[in-house]
């Protein structure tokens, strides 16, 4: 017997023939009940599940057991199977992602990954929002992440706590090669050919909890660790991803630059007789959600250019 809970285990086995009795109740081909590829589409790219073409079928999380729902403006909540590019990359999307500071616990938060392991993917390809800290990052450029920081879980917050599910990976995961270098490289090469002119970065993502956006004093201090975005999503899912031995890519669009600058000293301006006005306004460029789907909608076009080309590479022996 596992040392893993095999209660808990059978959860993503019930979740995943749930999924399977649902899409053959409407038919589904026999691809689509074998997805290649799990996309997440994060903040603002929910617009990537418009690339699928051909049959789809969406199924709302509520319908699935096990699945919590996505909370967040612009996250829909639900898994839409479909195909991508003219070889027909038969892909599942989870378009909104759940996050830990919506309640949920690591656990629910990176169910859903668990589950679509159980129906055979294994390759996951994850998107998100994040905040420039590189200082050459500007708002509408993206990142290919090749290597992440896990705040939490240098502080024990870790989505890999607890007993280990010795059915899907081992105990100690490396993580070394989290972000897969040939995925990368494809990546790039549909880029360089379509021709894309947005600034497109490779980097460290850095995680954080949220969902409070970051002080000035974090994003120095994630600056000096060498971070050059920061976010509040992906790495989790990467995580437990990687535990069930998928390959994964994972893509950020930088929607702002972060606040790093000390704030003004408030014992200065008393000792010089400044006002609060004569200081300025110190909520001028703070970091806002609408400002994230904003700059997510901006980019939509070239993200999913470059996404069905990226896919549609994806042969079987990727």
């Amino acid at each position: 017997m596992s040392s893993g809970d095999i209660t808990s285990y059978g959860r993503f086995e019930i979740a995943a023939r749930a999924i399977t009795d649902t899409l053959r109740s409407q038919n589904a081909s026999k691809s689509l009940l074998s997805p290649k590829v799990l996309i997440i589409c994060g903040s603002g790219l929910g617009g990537i599940a418009k690339i699928l073409h051909g049959e789809t079928v969406k199924i709302p999380y509520a319908n699935i057991p096990g699945f919590k729902e996505s909370t967040v403006s612009g996250h829909e909540g639900c898994l839409l199977f479909g195909k991508i590019g003219a070889n027909d990359v038969p892909v599942v999307c989870m378009v909104g992602r759940l996050h830990y500071y919506e309640g949920y616990d690591f656990a629910d938060a990176t169910f859903p990954i668990r589950v679509v392991a159980v129906l055979g993917v294994r390759l996951l390809i994850a998107t998100n929002a994040c905040g420039g800290v590189n200082e050459t990052y500007k708002p509408g450029d993206l990142m290919v992440i090749n290597d992440h920081i896990n705040l939490p879980g240098l502080a024990g917050n870790h989505p890999l706590r607890g007993p280990n599910f010795d059915e899907m990976g081992p105990r100690f995961p490396a993580m070394s090669d989290a972000y897969d270098f040939d995925l990368r490289l494809k990546f790039f090469n549909a880029v360089k050919k379509l021709g894309i002119e947005r600034s497109i970065h490779e980097g460290i993502y850095t995680y954080c909890c949220g969902p409070s956006f970051e002080t000035r004093a974090e994003c120095r201090l994630i600056r000096s660790f060498g971070g050059d975005t920061v976010g509040m999503s992906t790495v989790p899912e990467i995580l437990v991803a990687r535990h069930c031995s998928m390959r994964c890519f994972g893509l950020s669009l930088v929607t702002n630059n972060v606040l790093s600058d000390p704030p003004p000293s408030a014992r200065e301006a008393s000792a010089r007789g400044w006002t609060a006005e004569q200081v300025g306004n110190q909520s001028a460029g703070r970091t806002s959600h609408a400002e994230v789907l904003k700059e997510g909608q901006a980019a939509s076009e070239d993200v999913n250019v470059i996404m069905k080309a990226f896919i549609n590479e994806l042969t079987d022996n990727t």
